[in-house]
């Protein structure tokens, strides 16, 4: 019984450890010479393959229309949603660090709510802490990222020799870290953008593996002939028994397969907000491990900017949180007023 009551808090940290460690592959593999849109492409196989078996014995049951119009809607979601967001992705982890990588995972759940503020989705009540703190927590958690990407800021302790094949921020130039932390951010603006299209899509097609497995499919077949166009050589695409075949499978199996049934699981019995509370410890499992692994020496800009990141995070959360308290109360409230 106590075991149980603590599944949901070991699950989430599992998940956190496995996108820590997507970050970590991800770069080691692109940093060795893996192209990042064959990288894409091999992840969204191995997913799609690890989803496939699931989506047809666990919902064969489910009935869910499937028409040309929503065929196309999917297409296009998983285009701009996965694909590309995917290709940014592993694009921009050629010029930073595993750890911004990491960091950057902090700002999705703000991105998302500008997102949905622009589209009246979500609305603002200035008048009320919750939405005091929805909006400072916003300002807080992109000033955090701006300040990750932009000031560096003296080493905290002094740098030690660095591998040569893993290259780190510091081994980059100003140029190339702020070209990679810009476009990993909007990497995360086109993956929030997916998360605000789920809803709407959902409702057209309840049967969410079969939806995932769907737009895994076509993210599939986007990346190949993307990966084609831009990369024709035939050595790039060879996939032995590898450091690479195990980032691919990880990202793909793992991160896609299993951490989406988790993620679900868990959002299910505590909910969304319960489940964005745990995402900073990614951040702070791939800082440990890179610093181990890599070498890689934490700034003070990074720290800072890491820490704002965080607050930010956490003040919109718990602003949502209140709002949802504040929306209980008055509904209940009324409906006492109505008897």
């Amino acid at each position: 019984m106590v075991l149980r009551r603590y599944q949901p808090y070991l699950a989430m940290l599992f998940i956190q450890v496995l996108y820590a460690g997507m970050a970590l592959f991800s770069k080691a593999s692109i940093s060795d010479g893996m192209n990042p849109y064959v990288f894409v492409f091999y992840r969204q196989a191995f997913a799609t393959l690890a989803l496939a078996p699931l989506a047809i014995f666990l919902e064969s049951s489910k009935t869910a229309s499937l028409s040309f119009t929503l065929l196309v809607k999917i297409f296009f979601i998983s285009l701009f949603g996965i694909t590309l967001t995917l290709d940014l992705c592993y694009v921009s982890i050629s010029y930073i660090s595993a750890t911004y990588a990491s960091a950057s995972i902090n700002t999705i759940p703000v991105i998302t709510f500008i997102l949905a503020l622009c589209f009246r989705m979500e609305g603002i009540c200035y008048k009320q802490s919750h939405g005091i703190a929805k909006i400072i927590g916003t300002v807080v958690c992109v000033a955090g990222a701006l300040v990750y990407a932009f000031v560096n800021g003296p080493p905290l302790y002094p740098e030690r020799h660095k591998k040569i094949h893993y290259q780190t921020s510091i081994g980059t130039s100003k140029g190339e870290w702020i070209k990679g932390s810009l476009i990993m951010l909007l990497a995360n603006t086109m993956w929030s953008l997916w998360l605000i299209l789920q809803g709407p899509i959902m409702k057209q097609y309840p049967a969410k593996l079969r939806l995932t497995t769907l737009q895994c499919l076509f993210s599939c077949i986007q990346s190949a002939i993307w990966a084609i166009i831009v990369k024709r050589d035939v050595a790039a695409w060879k996939l032995g028994f590898n450091f690479n075949l195990l980032s691919v499978a990880y990202c793909g199996v793992l991160v896609t397969g299993l951490s989406y049934w988790l993620r679900a699981w868990v959002i299910e019995i505590k909910g969304p907000v319960f489940t964005a509370m745990f995402t900073p410890i990614s951040l702070i499992v791939t800082a440990f491990f890179s610093s181990i692994f890599w070498k890689e020496t934490p700034h003070l800009g990074s720290v800072c900017g890491a820490i704002l990141l965080v607050m930010g995070l956490y003040g919109v959360l718990w602003g949502k949180q209140k709002e949802a308290e504040f929306k209980k109360t008055s509904q209940c409230k009324g409906e006492i007023t109505s008897i």
